[in-house]
């Protein structure tokens, strides 16, 4: 005779769990084709002739590109020299202790590469959001909108959505010379479906917020 009584009582929470499992059911499914969409969008090459080349800020020790943003210069000085824009924007600001920024390392490694200093622009930034941010004003100085973006391969898919969001017509164009190949690529990956899915969300200007403060 209990038993009505205690399955009305646990229906609430039954229904609760069913709704729970439905929502964790479909972020899965969200996160598989964002993830999916990441990792497309790092197979495209899409060069073509644009305004700018914008290359996204990479870490840098004392002056020094990392092999990371060295991979992403040596990209866009390729772009460069292949004839696709004449201007390349370097992105990035630096760390609390360090004596130069990104772009100050990236543009003084351009330029020993050969690459007139008049043809290259310093942006700044701290997350993906402020190097775009920072750079569409100089892409737009120039009378136009395209851009070749140069990064990682994981990386270009947010990349190409947040200069879109600046108002950037965006091309990929990532380095094919990353340091970072095979299996090390799996948790960039991952952790770029993630921030793609939850910058589509909250927007991607929060997500770099989000970033800072947890950073």
């Amino acid at each position: 005779m209990l038993f009505g009584p205690i399955r009305l009582m646990l229906w609430p929470i039954r229904l609760a769990l069913r709704v729970l499992s439905l929502i964790l059911a479909l972020a899965v499914v969200y996160f598989g084709i964002t993830l999916v969409q990441v990792w497309l969008t790092s197979r495209h090459y899409q060069a073509r002739p644009a305004t700018s080349i914008v290359v996204m800020g990479a870490a840098q020790y004392d002056g020094v590109p990392s092999p990371d943003l060295r991979a992403r210069l040596d990209e866009a000085r390729l772009l460069y020299r292949q004839g696709y824009a004449h201007l390349i924007v370097v992105t990035g600001s630096k760390e609390k202790g360090d004596q130069f920024t990104e772009s100050e390392t990236g543009a003084r490694y351009l330029r020993e590469q050969g690459v007139p200093a008049g043809d290259i622009r310093q942006a700044g930034g701290t997350d993906s959001y402020q190097n775009l941010a920072d750079a569409a004003p100089i892409v737009k100085s120039q009378g136009g909108r395209i851009v070749l973006v140069v990064t990682d391969p994981f990386h270009e898919d947010r990349s190409m959505a947040i200069a879109t969001n600046q108002g950037l017509v965006a091309f990929p164009t990532p380095t094919r010379t990353s340091p970072i190949t095979g299996w090390s690529t799996v948790p960039y990956f991952l952790k770029e479906a993630a921030g793609v899915g939850l910058g589509r969300m909250i927007g991607y200007r929060y997500l770099g917020r989000l970033h800072a403060d947890l950073g």
